[in-house]
């Protein structure tokens, strides 16, 4: 399930992140990679343990929070801090899976499962060339290059890739997020509902036997396929 968060982040915000960013230090991307996937990620991130990768972090955090569609889209029981990256003229990253088990901060040794991935483009689609994040899943493969500001929210067990750049720079902050229910399949079942669940609501009103049923019948399937 792929899911397209329009205006995740403000233009306020977004210019904000951009102007720290311009000032900030910036090493190679290897570093928070796997052994396999470092060979073919060619990018430069923001130290993680930086000032910097901290309070621009904090308010990507506070976006998710207000952000319902991604709350429904999902599911979040832990959130890690969220990441900055870039790529300049003949960087790209190659066809990989993100790492299914990641370590949380410091948290004296605690894990999560790394069960959805997420993508906030920084800089606009005219800001550069090439750079399409590409998504493979079993309908086929799936280019995403948003707006800044804009969010792609996808199942973490996707093989996908960043394109070479070809002009410009592209801009980005990204993370992964451990699910309440760790099947993606579920995941899908559950947004759609709540879609469906947002548009009856507003037909047919919050005391509606239609509405009233649905909303139960979310809630039970949630209780029965939640982790906490």
């Amino acid at each position: 399930m792929l899911i397209h968060i329009p205006g995740a982040l403000s233009v306020e915000e977004v210019s904000h992140l951009r102007n720290r960013l311009e000032t900030s230090p910036w090493v190679d991307g290897k570093v928070t990679a796997g052994d396999q996937a470092a060979k073919a990620k060619f990018n430069l991130q923001i130290p993680e343990e930086s000032q910097e990768a901290k309070e621009l972090g904090d308010i990507i955090l506070r976006a998710l929070a207000r952000n319902p569609t991604f709350n429904s889209a999902a599911l979040p029981l832990r959130v890690l801090p969220p990441l900055f990256n870039r790529y300049d003229t003949g960087m790209s990253f190659g066809n990989h899976v993100d790492g299914a088990v990641r370590a949380v901060p410091h948290s004296g040794g605690m894990r999560m499962r790394a069960d959805v991935s997420t993508t906030v483009f920084l800089t606009d689609p005219s800001e550069y060339d090439g750079g399409e994040l590409m998504i493979e899943d079993t309908y086929g493969s799936h280019s995403v290059k948003l707006p800044a500001g804009d969010m792609i929210v996808y199942p973490a067990t996707s093989l996908h890739r960043v394109e070479p750049i070809t002009r410009g720079s592209r801009w980005s902050s990204f993370f992964w997020s451990q699910s309440m229910v760790k099947d993606d399949g579920k995941r899908a079942m559950l947004y759609d509902l709540d879609v469906a669940i947002i548009e009856t609501r507003q037909q047919l009103g919050d005391k509606n036997a239609a509405v009233l049923g649905l909303v139960n019948h979310y809630h039970n399937l949630l209780r029965r396929w939640a982790e906490l």
